[in-house]
């Protein structure tokens, strides 16, 4: 099963080889005839590719390395509200429960009266959905903008997240085992599988593709290191904390996750910044 894992990783890092360097880079070391054919090959042909590599060079000439006080506000008694949204999105993302899913599936399907074997082969499902839902979300990204897909995203999470934590309800402990009716059973296998399609056609690309694009050149490594940093403290809360709120009740639980996914609503539609056809350099 690990050594599987050995092909995935080399064909990762043949494509890896292939990711071109961002124009941004390319300019700063004086490879503008690099960073020309890259800005034409991934904004097409008809734009205006000189006036991009000057746009750059002005910002690059105005750069200076950024330190954590420029993180702060002028009067540096809070974090820019840029930088708490984007670690609202980083937090918000893993709320909703999907690495649940991804680190506990098997163990999950068993809790609730299915053999071995079987919870094996749904995880496998799983990651198959999830697959299908992140090559959806690279297809969609680009034509119907960041925060369309991640609302659409929002409201298929809280819906299933909701059905499995009703579906959930129906187990019973007997002889030491948890049972569910097999109706409901099916209904929580499409709800979760479902829930993972949403999370992967919105959350799962859409908010790296936002840390990678809303915050203001000046800052961005850093304020997506912080971001991102925020997002890794998120995953450890609730993995760590999903088997005490499984043995306290496992509706309960994914009525919390689901409980993130209806507030995450709100949140991106009001403070939430659409980046889609702007360029890294007009961002302020």
């Amino acid at each position: 099963m690990l050594g599987a894992e050995v092909v995935p990783a080399i064909v990762y890092g043949v494509l890896s080889s292939m990711i071109p360097e961002s124009p941004r880079y390319l300019v700063a070391i004086g490879a503008d005839a690099r960073a020309r054919e890259v800005l034409t090959e991934v904004e097409g042909g008809g734009a205006n590719v000189e006036g991009r590599i000057a746009e750059i060079r002005r910002q690059l000439a105005g750069e200076v390395k950024p330190k954590l006080v420029d993180l702060l506000t002028p009067n540096r008694r809070n974090l820019l509200a840029v930088l708490w949204i984007g670690i609202g999105l980083s937090v918000f993302q893993q709320f909703v429960g999907i690495n649940v899913i991804f680190y506990y599936s098997s163990l999950l399907w068993q809790s609730v009266g299915i053999n071995t074997s079987n919870s094996l082969l749904i995880s496998m499902i799983s990651a198959v959905v999830n697959i299908a839902g992140t090559a959806l979300a690279m297809a969609l990204v680009d034509r119907i903008g960041r925060r369309p897909l991640l609302l659409i995203g929002s409201v298929g999470m809280a819906v299933t997240l909701g059905v499995c934590a009703w579906m959930f309800s129906y187990g019973s402990h007997v002889n030491g085992k948890t049972t569910m009716p097999k109706a409901q059973g099916v209904i929580a296998l499409i709800g979760a599988n479902a829930y993972v399609f949403f999370f992967a056609m919105s959350w799962g690309v859409v908010v790296w593709v936002l840390l990678g694009e809303m915050f203001p050149n000046r800052i961005r490594a850093l304020a997506l290191s912080v971001a991102a940093s925020a997002q890794w403290l998120a995953n450890w809360l609730v993995t760590v904390s999903f088997p005490s709120l499984s043995r306290w009740s496992l509706s309960g639980a994914y009525t919390l996750y689901a409980l993130a996914a209806a507030i995450s609503i709100p949140f991106v539609y009001y403070f939430v910044r659409e980046t889609k056809g702007r360029t890294l350099e007009s961002m302020g």
